[in-house]
């Protein structure tokens, strides 16, 4: 028998503490019990057989562990408040907007967070940039209008996008991500009986009818069911209000870091060893 020395194998931490190390305590917290609820909620819909849902639910995990990720591929520092509202979002977003249909219980639900999303997106533009700004071994040198205005373009870009995204779930995978709403007026030169170029208003409907090929009547009351325009003008319009307002704070952040050294707590930077 050889008398080989036995080494002891060092047990690999597991992947949720490496991905939690060096975290401050409010971020863990926030992280691990947002997971529970989601793996919990999970459960739940499993058991119901919702495998649409248990899908949303596997996603939004895999979407916690992004920002970290981002942080150590990128070499790139995420404040703790950041991190924390990049969680609560991805959570109001999957789990609370579309398996609990806050969506459809709040009106304002889908407001807020589009208005949320376009001051996060404008936070990570600006910060990219003015990471780069302030590297010595990149020869760029931007100004602090042309930061915000980079800032408020990544913003409105990533809005645009994700309204791409909702189009072609609805008309291609028959989903209803761009919220259809009734309205009970119309304007179209569609209706003018004389083929001019003139627009034909018909207001106060109170009830549209619809017949299918299988004869089938459908009753829309109050109105005539507008499919969707109106909820994505609306998403990029507040998607528009919250690229500002962080494009305002991003502009005097840089003009005087000090004074506003506050906003430090949503902007990401470059980790040092």
């Amino acid at each position: 028998m050889s008398n080989m020395k036995k080494v002891k194998k060092e047990k690999k931490p597991s992947f949720t503490k490496r991905l939690l190390e060096g975290k401050e305590k409010s971020t863990i917290i926030t992280y691990l019990v947002l997971r529970l609820l989601v793996i919990v909620c999970m459960v739940g819909q499993a058991m119901h057989k919702n495998w649409e849902n248990v899908f949303l639910c596997m996603l939004t995990l895999v979407m916690f562990t992004v920002p970290t990720l981002l942080e150590k591929k990128l070499k790139i520092d995420f404040p703790s408040t950041l991190e924390i509202i990049v969680y609560l979002f991805i959570f109001a977003a999957e789990i609370l907007g579309e398996i609990q249909n806050f969506y459809g219980i709040f009106e304002t639900w889908d407001t807020m967070l589009h208005t949320l999303n376009g001051f996060l997106c404008a936070a990570v533009g600006f910060s990219l940039i003015d990471i780069i700004n302030r590297e010595e071994r990149f020869n760029i040198k931007l100004s602090p209008l042309f930061l915000s205005l980079v800032a408020f373009c990544f913003s409105m870009t990533v809005g645009v996008m994700w309204e791409f995204f909702e189009f072609t779930a609805d008309r291609y995978f028959l989903f209803d991500m761009q919220k259809d709403r009734v309205v009970d007026v119309v304007s179209s030169v569609s209706l003018n009986d004389k083929n001019e170029n003139k627009v034909e208003i018909i207001d106060n409907i109170d009830k549209t009818i619809i017949y299918t090929k299988d004869n089938e009547q459908i009753v829309i009351e109050d109105g005539y069911l507008e499919l969707g325009v109106i909820d994505t003008m609306k998403d990029l319009f507040v998607n528009f209000i919250g690229a500002v307002v962080f494009s305002i704070f991003g502009f005097l952040y840089v003009i005087n870091r000090e004074k506003y050294k506050g906003l430090e707590k949503i902007i990401p930077r470059v980790k040092r060893d």
